[in-house]
């Protein structure tokens, strides 16, 4: 018989214990359950925060005549990560499937942009493909990794989510229009009207103890945009890649790159949708909806 413990994390554990705990009414049980919060947001994030340090480290510290190239030392600490995430039951294999679509989706984008200028990879290497040093891939990766794991762990639901076909062609015109901006009209606010005409209605539901809360969709993206956006700050501070006003030195990426990534993470989450299909949130098999039910009542586990 299999054990039960190895479908799950390592901490898993750590997860069961804190959601089995009571949640008094008042102050110290809102603060309780935004702990627990802040602590599976920072899980979620293991993969992206694991590669910032990885570059922030080789920045700081690798030396100018190590034998490896600094950029292969990244690759290899990247494929090491991934492996890990597998290792300790941190990702399952369908997020892991969907982790790849995302690399080759982003190296695929990294070719085009780095030949047409968008920025710049500065520093030698040997594993890569073109321009392109094989580690970048892998920060699409560490978007993907998130997304699928605060799906799950947050046990997302959702109400007024449109027709799935919708969010693919969405998410098709978006990545198209990544390219053909450079030869033709660059569309990106036609994608942000049509992003907000599909989903102005949609509410995310999230669990982060006992009670499931919601936030409109758009919102979350913009949130996650943002902090996406602090993470390229300190990667190109790390020299792992710059853009052509960083020539001459660091400075910080412009506010105007938080639209790019906002139609990033609907490509994101759409391509993460195909294997954690949106589920409505009629009422979620034993869990209490913000507003109504039990406190005491639990969700759907969610295994980190």
């Amino acid at each position: 018989m299999t054990d039960p413990d190895r479908r799950h994390s390592r901490f898993h554990a750590v997860r069961s214990r804190l959601e089995a705990m009571a949640v008094a009414p008042g102050p110290r049980g809102w603060f309780l359950e935004f702990l627990v919060f802040g602590f599976k947001q920072g899980w979620a994030c293991l993969f992206g925060a694991l590669m910032l340090a990885l570059l922030l480290g080789t920045h700081l510290f690798w030396p100018d005549d190590a034998p490896v190239h600094r950029y292969d030392a990244i690759t290899i600490g990247a494929v090491l990560i991934q492996l890990g995430m597998l290792a300790f039951r941190l990702e399952t294999p369908k997020e892991a499937l969907v982790i790849l679509i995302f690399h080759v989706v982003g190296t695929v984008m990294e070719l085009f942009k780095t030949a047409a200028g968008s920025w710049q990879y500065p520093e030698p290497s040997l594993f890569h493909i073109g321009a392109v040093p094989l580690f970048s891939g892998f920060m699409y990766a560490a978007v993907g990794s998130y997304i699928a794991r605060v799906w799950r762990i947050f046990d997302f639901r959702y109400t007024g989510y449109p027709p799935l076909w919708t969010s693919f062609a969405l998410a098709a015109a978006i990545y198209i229009n990544f390219f053909a901006h450079h030869w033709t009209y660059d569309i990106r606010w036609f994608l942000f009207a049509a992003t907000a005409l599909l989903f102005w209605r949609c509410q995310v539901w999230f669990r982060p103890l006992h009670v499931h809360r919601r936030m409109p969709l758009l919102v979350g993206w913009g949130l996650v945009a943002l902090f996406i956006w602090f993470a390229e700050n300190i990667g190109t501070f790390a020299r792992a890649w710059s853009y052509p006003n960083q020539a001459n030195g660091w400075e910080m990426v412009g506010i105007e790159k938080l639209g790019s990534w906002y139609l990033l993470m609907i490509i994101s989450f759409v391509l993460v949708s195909i294997v954690q299909r949106p589920s409505g949130l009629a009422q979620p098999k034993g869990a209490s909806i913000e507003g109504g039910g039990s406190e005491n009542q639990r969700g759907p586990s969610a295994a980190i």
